[in-house]
């Protein structure tokens, strides 16, 4: 009887001892940074490269699996992350191309402008000096109170030499160079020189700019900024009001009011106070806004440097679009 063969216990377990693999030891578990990368790409891409280099970084250390997952990860990521700056910049690029072609096809469509041709008509009237010239200013009260603290001048007579007084309106966008006509309008002119030398018109805004074809004019002298305001007193108008007969129809029709004009603002005659009209082109009034000085060269490029940038809101009336501060009149 043949003897058995000899006994092999390696036949009873062929996977190895213990029932595990021939090669020994546990599977390695896949990262779990690894798998968040790659799902987070594709969802919040910057995150999904954070995980990615975390989970590179762990793997490295600890020999886990899905070193693939973490790279696909952050492949994906990147890819996405310059997807979307390019379409970020196309867009932005897109927009600002429709922008200019929008704008060139209104500009192309938009009837331009015409620029307001020099207002024509009957021209302010020779100047015949009243005998009363002078000869009795008068500056009574007023039911409205003074918008800002003033003394009127001192009534009686006022001299009409010397013909001429300088002055300047020191405003925020330059200087106004004034010649006051003392001999054609001298109890406007004390008025004006009174409130100058009071500080009435120091740091008071220009409330008003036309800019019609036949009315072009800065308007200024109201602390209030509100066209309602003055010293408290009014006065009576002068040249050219007083060439004309108080019945005379003409005083109602329109005249030139020529370029450079310095010319008292009122609500009719009589009213006079502290605001007055700055000319910075031909414009047609009635003669009912007493002259009393002319605006030098300077001073109307200053002018027109506040009227070209129009009025605010864009219409022919209103506030300066270009805030106008007077700092100071000086006189002398």
């Amino acid at each position: 009887m043949p003897s058995p063969p000899p006994y092999d216990e390696s036949a009873l377990y062929p996977t190895g001892y213990g029932g595990y693999p021939a090669g020994g030891g546990h599977p390695r578990p896949t990262n779990s940074l690894a798998i968040a990368s790659l799902v987070c790409a594709f969802v919040l891409a910057p995150l999904g490269v954070v995980f990615g280099h975390m989970s590179l970084s762990q793997i490295k250390k600890t020999g886990e699996q899905g070193r693939g997952l973490a790279l696909a990860g952050l492949i994906v990521g990147y890819v996405m992350i310059v997807a979307t700056v390019v379409v970020v910049v196309v867009g932005v690029a897109m927009v600002a191309l429709l922008a200019q072609s929008l704008e060139e096809f209104d500009n192309a469509n938009r009837r331009p402008r015409a620029e307001p041709t020099p207002a024509t008509g009957v021209p302010l009237p020779a100047f015949d000096p009243p005998a009363t010239l002078g000869s009795n200013c008068q500056y009574p009260a007023t039911t409205e109170p003074a918008a800002k603290p003033a003394r009127p001048p001192q009534n009686g007579r006022t001299s009409t030499t010397p013909a001429t007084i300088p002055a300047t309106i020191v405003t925020d966008h330059g200087d106004i160079g004034l010649d006051l006509d003392n001999a054609k309008s001298p109890c406007t002119v004390r008025n004006f020189t009174s409130l100058a030398d009071q500080g009435f018109f120091d740091d008071t805004r220009c409330h008003r700019l036309t800019a019609e074809p036949e009315l072009r004019l800065l308007q200024c002298g109201d602390p209030t900024a509100t066209g309602t305001g003055g010293p408290g007193y009014r006065f009576p108008n002068e040249y050219p009001s007083n060439q004309y007969r108080l019945t005379d129809p003409a005083l109602k029709s329109d005249v030139v009011y020529p370029r450079g004009t310095l010319a008292m603002a009122n609500s009719g005659l009589g009213t006079n106070g502290s605001q007055f009209y700055l000319v910075y082109n031909g414009s047609l009034l009635p003669p009912q806004y007493t002259v009393f000085g002319r605006i030098d060269a300077k001073g109307i490029a200053v002018l027109e440097k506040i009227a070209a940038t129009g009025v605010d809101g864009g219409g022919d009336d209103g506030e300066p679009a270009a805030e106008v501060t007077i700092e100071s009149v000086t006189v002398g």
